[in-house]
């Protein structure tokens, strides 16, 4: 597994996006490259392969990135939690808070089944929000959510502590960036 040093050369920092006082950390330099994108699937996998599960869960759009190319290369099947008024079948919602606004998430009902042992992925912590709406509608799904998993994390928002007060699953992240 490559070390945390080495996927932050691969992550931009923009000042004041979406909004002012925001450092938006843009994944874009670590997809561009296949070997880094490539180490950094492999350094998810060999993470997620503590975990029994069977199901994937994912948020849109970033999410999707890592929680597909994931599920592919684990053999899982991939549930999309996709934002409203995107999915065409009935679903579960869930709203959540954002360091930044306010978003929810959404399921196609019959997604996930009862007792489906699902993986959460992302590809950013931050407050611990859409994170918490994955895990909720898993909940909601009668399934059991068995860890959270994100390429990179931002610790002072404290979003670690949150999923685990909330959920008592296990967070791993790659790359952490304290108040850079």
């Amino acid at each position: 597994m490559k070390n945390e040093n080495y996927f932050k050369e691969y992550i931009a920092t923009i000042p004041n996006f979406p909004k002012p006082g925001i450092m938006f950390r843009d994944i874009t330099p670590t997809i561009e490259n296949a070997v880094v994108f490539k180490d950094c699937i492999d350094s998810l996998a060999e993470i997620a392969k503590k975990y029994d599960f069977n199901k994937i869960i994912c948020a849109d759009a970033r999410g999707f990135i890592f929680g597909a190319v994931l599920a592919y290369e684990l053999g899982k099947d991939l549930i999309t939690a996709r934002k409203p008024g995107k999915l065409p079948r009935p679903g579960f919602e869930f709203s959540y808070t954002l360091e930044y606004g306010k978003n929810s998430l959404v399921i196609s009902e019959g997604s996930i089944k009862e007792n489906d042992r699902v993986l959460v992925v992302d590809d950013l912590l931050a407050t611990g929000g859409s994170a918490d709406a994955m895990i909720e509608l898993v909940k909601m799904s009668k399934a059991i959510p068995v860890a959270a998993l994100f390429y990179i994390e931002l610790p002072e928002l404290k979003g670690r502590e949150y999923i685990k007060k909330a959920s008592g699953i296990p967070v791993h992240s790659l790359v952490q960036f304290e108040g850079e």
